[in-house]
């Protein structure tokens, strides 16, 4: 089991991560959309596409941009579609 972990807090658990870069993307159903805020933040892969973010919260703290997603990929990152990964400080593994 692949878990994301920030501050104590447990922000995603699955069996069926896709590693991409060396990035586990969880499914979205296997996230904690409670611990997560929409960012207005957003990057462009060439390859994936664009990518948009959430700041993490957990346990009275915030974690900006500390999650994101590509609600488009390309058709060649399709393999992340409905899937969010994590970095900047959340434990992966």
């Amino acid at each position: 089991m692949i878990t994301a972990q920030w501050k104590g807090v447990v922000l995603a658990q699955s069996d069926d991560t896709v590693v991409v870069e060396g990035n586990h993307y969880f499914p979205a159903n296997t996230v904690s959309f409670e611990c997560l805020k929409p960012s207005d933040m957003t990057t462009v892969c060439s390859w994936k596409g664009t990518a948009h973010y959430y700041s993490v919260i957990a346990n009275g703290r915030e974690n900006a941009n500390a999650a994101w997603y590509y609600p488009s990929p390309k058709v060649v990152a399709m393999q992340i579609k409905d899937r969010i990964a994590f970095w900047k400080g959340v434990r992966v593994r």
